[in-house]
């Protein structure tokens, strides 16, 4: 991508000018990740659930040897997609089977042992290829019986619509370079009890791993509640991963609801504001649907930031369920249930979230923060190393607050600001870095006090 700042530097040599310096913080809006988002096809993300539907079940211990049926074909399938992108720019993904062995006695729902395959595609970085961002769906469906890995289960919405997202996102992000390394995977093993993205989480605890947006479902338009909606969807998101009851500081200090996977939840719904017109998000301060879990929870569980993106209005006569009609309700997660549109515009929350991760700075280290029995509130932290850094910025809200409401920047060069009739006893506060095309790091939370 051509940066604004080398477009400024051109212009002041043309008209015999020095480039001037920025004086304020940059936009907030990147005209290449805007781009972006409207290069998504719902076309495409229809072809390829389509092509996952048709391979009659995916189920994670049907079929591994036909080329036709079974999930050994559906991975195939998406290895061969992902190799497919990767030519088309030049090689750019690194793409490969991750694969782990399941043994029986680990679950009832794993009669014997059983190889379970993560379909992984990787776009390395420029400049920060050991940091990551990551992007999945499960590849795996299945009927109302967990064991039924025979009958035919479509799985249109529950994940095709996921894992076409995250081919997609590869489609459109593949064409361009970013400092910071992209994830595009597809886990099998969901079904059964997470076992594919486990182990990627397993694998990931090698890495420095900066967000993970698990898609499970992302094109049901039309709820069980008869709700019909395609203008808003949901980011689930976990508190800290510690036990808040043992952490002294966060008794007395705050910060309940500001762990890493909430500062992501609260990044992912800015993209959306930002990027996608008529689509609003919802944060739901849980890790997953009540009673229910999802791909996101093996790395939240680790510590990675990791949320669950999905649809507002679920339809659970779609769900889980054999073919059939009852009582004239038709029941079974079929292609039809898709509303590709929809799909198309949570896709592009994902495309501009990578994109934004991937192209801006990391997450401010260790920052500080003091002020107590004080009329201002000050913040200090570790400076960022980006190489277009443009400068942070300093947020607060209110306590009861779910997104942060108020932000100043503060320009590069300086690692400390002090918000000045800001009581520290009324808000909570956080630190975001920024570079120069305004791509924003994740808020950090502070870890310890100014002494």
């Amino acid at each position: 991508m051509l940066r604004l700042s080398s477009v400024l530097l051109v212009l002041s040599l043309v008209l015999g000018s020095p480039a001037m310096a920025q004086e304020g913080p940059p936009s907030e809006v990147d005209p290449a990740v805007q781009q972006m988002v409207h290069d998504v096809q719902a076309d495409r993300l229809e072809a390829d659930v389509r092509t996952l539907v048709d391979f009659h079940t995916r189920h994670t211990l049907s079929d591994t040897t036909s080329d036709e049926r079974g999930v050994g074909a559906a991975r195939r399938w998406l290895k061969a997609e992902f190799e497919r992108i990767s030519a088309d720019c030049g090689g750019c993904l690194e793409v490969h089977y991750q694969k782990t062995v399941v043994e029986a006695s680990e679950t009832e729902r794993i009669p014997s042992d059983t190889p379970v395959y993560n379909v992984m595609a990787i776009q390395r970085g420029t400049d920060h290829p050991e940091r990551y961002v990551l992007m999945g769906g499960h590849l795996d469906s299945r009927v109302s019986s967990v064991m039924d890995s025979t009958s035919r289960a479509p799985g249109a919405n529950d994940d095709a619509s996921g894992v076409a997202g995250a081919v997609e996102a590869a489609r459109v992000l593949s064409q361009h370079e970013f400092e910071s390394s992209i994830v595009y995977v597809g886990y099998t093993g969901e079904e059964q009890g997470l076992f594919g993205s486990t182990h990627a989480a397993e694998v990931a605890q090698e890495w420095h791993l900066a967000g993970v947006l698990n898609n499970d479902m992302i094109g049901n338009v039309e709820g069980i509640d008869g709700v019909v909606e395609n203008n808003t969807f949901r980011v689930f998101s976990q508190p800290r991963p510690e036990d808040l009851s043992e952490n002294w500081s966060a008794r007395f200090f705050g910060g309940e609801n500001d762990g890493p996977s909430r500062q992501l939840a609260r990044y992912v719904a800015g993209m959306a504001e930002t990027y996608v017109r008529n689509l609003e998000p919802m944060l739901i301060y849980r890790l997953d649907r009540f009673g229910r879990g999802g791909d996101q929870m093996p790395f939240a569980d680790r510590g990675f930031p990791a949320v669950r993106v999905m649809e507002t209005h679920e339809n659970y006569n779609r769900q889980h369920q054999d073919l059939r009609t009852e009582d004239g309700t038709e029941y079974g997660d079929v292609v039809e249930g898709v509303n590709f549109q929809y799909a198309k515009k949570l896709t592009g929350v994902n495309v501009a979230s990578l994109a934004s991760l991937a192209a801006g700075p990391p997450v401010p280290d260790s920052v500080r923060i003091g002020g107590a029995v004080s009329p201002n509130t000050t913040l200090d932290w570790e400076a960022v190393d980006h190489g277009d850094l443009a400068g942070y910025k300093v947020y607060w809200r209110r306590t009861a607050a779910p997104r942060w409401q108020h932000s100043t920047f503060v320009p590069a060069g300086t690692t400390e600001h002090t918000l000045e009739n800001v009581v520290i006893d009324n808000y909570l506060f956080g630190v975001a870095a920024v570079d120069e095309e305004g791509h924003e790091s994740p808020v950090a939370f502070p870890s310890t006090l100014i002494r």
